[in-house]
């Protein structure tokens, strides 16, 4: 203890630079294992990850990502347009996030366990320059 007393000063810089390499990993349990698009795309390239857009039919077709399968969130739990390998990675997207983030839950509940939620939804991935397509009904 009077070695903490003596020497405050580097035991206090310790203890807030341990905080700060933690933030992120806290930050990122915070959000729902929400996704940036940038490693969106690095799991869809890698790990084979199945892009799901949990968009009504209508906004599905005014603009999606690529390759992406259309699964309206109301239809998430019983829909046939999942894949049957439940340890491949999904990548939840929405216009928002705000959607996909629940249906991430609904997908972890089915036994998806790698589902993630993209950060921004669509929006941030148009942002990004991310390729688009329009039209379409979904798989």
């Amino acid at each position: 203890m009077s070695f903490l007393i003596e020497n405050w000063v580097p035991a206090l810089m310790a203890l807030v630079s341990g905080a700060m390499l933690l933030w992120p990993a806290l930050q990122r349990g915070a959000q729902g294992a929400a996704i940036s698009p940038t490693e969106a795309v690095r799991l869809i390239n890698r790990e084979k990850a199945v892009v799901i857009d949990v968009c009504e039919p209508g906004e599905y077709a005014a603009g999606h990502v690529s390759g992406a399968r259309s699964v309206p969130l109301a239809t998430l739990q019983e829909a046939k347009g999942l894949p049957s390998n439940k340890a491949l990675p999904l990548i939840v997207v929405c216009a928002s996030g705000a959607r996909a983030t629940r249906a991430v839950g609904v997908l972890r509940k089915a036994g998806y366990a790698n589902a993630q939620a993209l950060a921004g939804g669509l929006k941030a991935w148009r942002e990004a320059n991310l390729p688009v397509e329009s039209g379409g009904k979904g798989a």
